[in-house]
C-alpha cells in the first residue's frame, strides 16, 4: 500500500504488454498443465522467488518474528519459504479454475475442490439471508480467490472490492472471468458510495482487510498496533449489518480445502460511534489472526504489515461525521430523487 499523498509510478506501454505476455503463457499453461504438475512446479518457483527476492523475505521474515516472538519451536525461514509457494500456488489455482468456476451457474452443485464444503457454503448463505446482506472479509491467506467463486456457487448476491491492478491489460484479462460468473468487482478507491448501495439493495460485501494503509487505525493484530481499514467495522454500524470472516485453506495434505466461516460480528449498543467502529476492527483482526495462527505456512507474510505512515490520515471524529453525511446524502436521493436546479 502506498502512504497517503505517495504516487506510484506509471507503467510504460511496453512494460505492461511484455507483462500481459507473460501472464498470457502462464495462464495457457495452467490451463493445460494436470493440478499436480503444476502446483509442484509452483511450490519449487515460489522457493526460487524466496531465494531471489531479498527485500521481500527480508519483510516476511520480519513480520514473523513480530507475530511469533516467544513461539522457538516455529521455523521462521521454513514458514517463510512455504509462505512464498503457497502465493505462487494460489496463482496458478486461480489460473487453472478461473474457467471451471466462470462455468458454473449461481445454483449450481459445487465443482470437486468446493465439493465438501457444502456444509460452510450453506452457513455463510443463511447468515446473508438473515442479515440482508453482510461484509464477508477474508485475509490474504490459502486461496482467497476462490471466496468470490464460492458465494456465486451459494447464491449469494456479492460485490467484490479489489486494488485495481497497476497493468490495464492483466485487469482485463484477469478479471474477464469473474464478470462471466456473475461477480461484480468494484475498484478500492472511491468505493464507499457503491458499497452503501450494495447493504441498502440487500447484497452482501467481500473485502480483504488485512493489508496495512495510511488510511488505517492502529488496532491490535498478533498483539501490535497494525493501521488497518475501519471501513468494515463502518458499514457494519451504520448499517447494522454484520461482519463474518472467511477463508479457504489447503488441508495439511493439500489435496483438499478447508472452509472457515465465522459466527457473525455483530455491532452492539454503544455510546461512542468512534469506539465501536475501533471494537469491531479490533474483534474482526482477532478472527482473522486465529484463522492465520492454523495455517501459517499459508499466509502472505511478504507485505509489510506493520508499517509506519508518516503522512497518515487521522481517523477523527470528522472522518465518521463526513461518512454519516454522505450516507444521509444518498438516502435522501433515494427517498426524494435528486435534487432539482
Amino acid at each position: 500500500m502506498t502512504p497517503v499523498g505517495k504516487r506510484r509510478r506509471k507503467k510504460g506501454k511496453p512494460i505492461q504488454v511484455l507483462e500481459y505476455l507473460g501472464v498470457s503463457v502462464l495462464l495457457a499453461f495452467a490451463r493445460l498443465a494436470p493440478l499436480k504438475v503444476g502446483k509442484l512446479l509452483s511450490e519449487h518457483l515460489g522457493r526460487v522467488l524466496y531465494a531471489l527476492l531479498r527485500r521481500r523475505r527480508s519483510i516476511a521474515l520480519e513480520n514473523l518474528r513480530r507475530a511469533f516472538p516467544n513461539e522457538k519451536d516455529l521455523d521462521h525461514r521454513r514458514i517463510a519459504r512455504r509462505s512464498f509457494s503457497s502465493f505462487v500456488v494460489t496463482c496458478f489455482e486461480a489460473l487453472k479454475f478461473q474457467r471451471i468456476f466462470g462455468e458454473q451457474d449461481a445454483g449450481a452443485e459445487p465443482v470437486a475442490v468446493l465439493a465438501e464444503q457444502r456444509a460452510l457454503l450453506q452457513k455463510a448463505r443463511r447468515i446473508h439471508d438473515e442479515s440482508g446482506g453482510c461484509i464477508f472479509v477474508t485475509p490474504h491467506i490459502g486461496n482467497w480467490e476462490f471466496l468470490p467463486f464460492a458465494s456465486s456457487i451459494a447464491g449469494i448476491p456479492l460485490v467484490a472490492v479489489m486494488r485495481p491492478l497497476d497493468n490495464a491489460y492483466l485487469e482485463k484479462l484477469l478479471y474477464r472471468k469473474r464478470a462471466d460468473s456473475g461477480q461484480i468487482i468494484i475498484p478500492k478507491r472511491n468505493a464507499l458510495f457503491v458499497l452503501q448501495v450494495t447493504l441498502k439493495q440487500g447484497k452482501s460485501i467481500g473485502m480483504l482487510p488485512d493489508q496495512g494503509t495510511g488510511r488505517g487505525i492502529p488496532v491490535p493484530f498478533f498483539g501490535r498496533e497494525a493501521f488497518t481499514t475501519p471501513l468494515p467495522a463502518m458499514l457494519a454500524v451504520r448499517y447494522r449489518r454484520p461482519i463474518v470472516v472467511v477463508a479457504c485453506c489447503r488441508s495439511h495434505d493439500s489435496r483438499t480445502f478447508e472452509g472457515i466461516v465465522s459466527d457473525p460480528l455483530w455491532p452492539g449498543e454503544y455510546s461512542s460511534e468512534k469506539e465501536e467502529i475501533y471494537r469491531l476492527t479490533g474483534t474482526m483482526n482477532l478472527e482473522m489472526e486465529a484463522v492465520i495462527r492454523r495455517y501459517p505456512e499459508q499466509y502472505l507474510w511478504m507485505h509489510d504489515r506493520w508499517k509506519r505512515y508518516k503522512r497518515r490520515r487521522k481517523f477523527l471524529a470528522r472522518e465518521t461525521t463526513a461518512f454519516r453525511a454522505s450516507v444521509l446524502q444518498r438516502e435522501e436521493v433515494v427517498s426524494h430523487g435528486p435534487k432539482k436546479k
